[in-house]
């Protein structure tokens, strides 16, 4: 398939002039058509199609007919009948009123081209930047930053029906690549009984017993699926089969084999004390290699990935001070000069193991790359660290964030001497604790890959202080001290102090509007449920999404102008109950 790059078609006059008739204050398609055609160009998806073969449809329109899905949170079916029944997506397509449109299956693959070729954000990146030259976007405001869960679009598996069901895929996947092949190396009868339907809890038997007899025959049944594919008479290309790499991941992950006293392998599923792999690495689906089970709190357990939204809140850095102080109280809009739509900036897709703090250095990252790094970046507690503030500090960027207050055993009972009770000499290398005696070694150390310094003071020093009991409870009878280098700990030390005042937490309000644009996300778009399998398919739906979002507020700013995105959510007789409370 090649491409010829045109951009959107023109709009054919008779179209123009029924879209015109039919919506006579426009309607979101037209509106994005007029404002931003030059977003959907052909040009950028380039290295994706080929310069030889028959030409495909255009990625401009694919591409916009994709966000006007998002936006309207349509399937691919759902979409394809709006390209030919809508008038207006007919206007936004450029399409003649008698188009018959094209088939579902079009956007399946042309979303699969573009994970392939790692072009998910394209049209994100470009809306962007058509945002900073229209000045509605710019380095150097403010933004904020949470995340959500997003659960996969395959089923929760336990580990039995994970054995069971990768053996399964396996043998469906060689079913259609190898049946001559596979016909030789198993008993088709015996495997097509015990495979045939999906692997499901509710048919297993109700024993523990035969539960245990049952992980025994899928693993042994795992385990001759996979030494037939990796044997030396084996074709090369069985092993690649994704089905089949990833039944072997399972059969290590999830078994041990070993000899038993005659020399023979016994193969048996793995329990708590044979240990099992991290989060991070453990399979959760053989139909999905990027879905992981992770747990947040008490009461969330998903298993699927995490996404993070970044947007602007408040002014641009330009704007008056009555509009910054608008914004600063959390309003996000008003009729002042510079107060614009908040738009978001960055999204970022992990897997649901990776934690928050894990994502800021690569968020800031490409904030900074695409030219709209903030001043100011409001987040959660779970994202900074002494290192990342330290860090933002130094790029320009100051991090309006919770940071983990001090956990040592004196911190926690409120009692005794934490480390802020003791003063710390830098240059010559000694603390004087609040008895007035000073420290005895101070060792640079790294603990965790991170510098630290790790302070210790004599045994004859703390053994006739009257404070001992007060200040350490180790046995021998010594307290020692674990700091961060200077600037970190200084850093750190002003951010838990700063975060106490009232100043502060008012100024911190402004990061709570990020959770109404998650839940925007959420009943716009479906964001928390991934629609496709794998994580490059799910970064590019939440790319769409995101841009998807981004022309819903857009369309707000032109139509409306700026809007409170950040509106109080309590009633009129709540406000009214808290004006003559106070």
């Amino acid at each position: 398939m090649s491409m010829r790059p045109a951009g959107l078609p023109e709009i054919p006059e008779q179209t123009v002039m029924v879209a015109r008739a039919a919506f006579p204050k426009e309607s979101l398609a037209i509106r994005v058509r007029d404002r931003l055609a030059e977003v959907f160009a052909d040009e950028p998806f380039s290295a994706a199609f080929g310069v030889r073969g028959a030409p495909g449809l255009s990625p401009g329109v694919l591409s916009l007919v994709t966000v006007l899905q998002f936006a309207e949170d349509l399937t691919d079916r759902q979409a394809a009948a709006m390209a030919v029944r809508a008038i207006d997506w007919k206007y936004a397509l450029g399409a003649e009123l008698t188009d018959t449109g094209f088939d579902a299956s079009v956007l399946s693959r042309f979303r699969t081209r573009l994970a392939d070729s790692g072009m998910e954000r394209v049209v994100f990146d470009r809306l962007l930047e058509h945002c900073k030259e229209a000045g509605l976007v710019a380095a150097g405001g403010k933004q904020r930053t949470d995340s959500t869960h997003v659960i996969s679009a395959v089923r929760d598996l336990n580990r039995l029906e994970l054995a069971g069901e990768s053996v399964r895929a396996a043998l469906e996947a060689l079913a259609v690549a190898a049946p001559l092949w596979l016909a030789g190396q198993i008993d088709i009868t015996e495997f097509a009984e015990r495979y045939g339907p999906r692997v499901d809890g509710w048919r297993m038997p109700p024993s523990q017993t035969r539960r245990d007899r049952l992980a025994q025959v899928f693993g042994q049944d795992a385990l001759a699926l996979c030494r037939a594919a990796w044997a030396e008479d084996a074709p090369g290309w069985i092993r690649e089969i994704e089905a089949v790499d990833l039944l072997r991941q399972v059969l290590v992950q999830t078994y041990i084999i070993r000899s038993d006293a005659r020399g023979r392998q016994v193969i048996r599923k793995r329990d708590a004390d044979d240990g099992v792999p991290p989060g991070q690495l453990r399979l959760a689906s053989p139909y999905d290699r990027d879905a992981r089970w992770a747990a947040k709190g008490e009461d969330l357990f998903w298993m699927g990935y995490k996404i993070h939204l970044t947007e602007t809140c408040g002014t641009l850095p330009d704007a008056d001070a009555d509009a910054d102080a608008d914004a600063d109280a959390g309003s996000g809009a008003g009729s002042g000069a510079g107060v614009m739509p908040n738009l978001i900036t960055d999204v970022h897709t992990t897997d649901a193991t990776v934690p928050d703090v894990k994502a800021t250095a690569p968020i800031q990252r490409k904030l900074t790359e695409r030219g709209v790094k903030p001043a100011e970046h409001y987040l959660d507690s779970g994202y900074p660290s002494a290192d990342l503030i330290t860090k933002a500090l130094k790029q320009g960027t100051r991090m309006v964030t919770p940071v983990l207050l001090d956990h040592s055993a004196q911190a926690k009972a409120a009692g005794g001497f934490d480390k802020n009770a003791f003063t710390i000499n830098w240059k010559s290398r000694q603390v004087r604790c609040p008895a007035g005696r000073t420290s005895s070694h101070w060792n640079p150390v790294k603990q965790h890959g991170k510098d630290a310094i790790v302070i210790t003071f004599s045994v004859l020093t703390c053994r006739d202080c009257l404070f001992q009991r007060q200040c350490t409870t180790s046995k021998p009878g010594r307290r020692m001290l674990t700091l961060r280098p200077e600037e970190l700990h200084e850093n750190l030390a002003r951010a838990r102090t700063e975060q106490k005042t009232d100043t502060w937490k008012n100024k911190y309000a402004l990061r709570a509007g990020v959770e109404g644009t998650i839940n925007q996300a959420l009943d716009l778009t479906g964001i928390r449920r991934a629609r496709y399998r794998g994580l490059p398919k799910v970064r590019l739906q939440h790319a769409f999404s995101a841009t998807a979002l981004n022309i819903v507020r857009l369309d707000t700013h032109w139509t409306t102008g700026p809007l409170p995105l950040d509106r109080p959510r309590s009633s009129r007789l709540e406000r009214l109950s808290y004006q003559l409370s106070a």
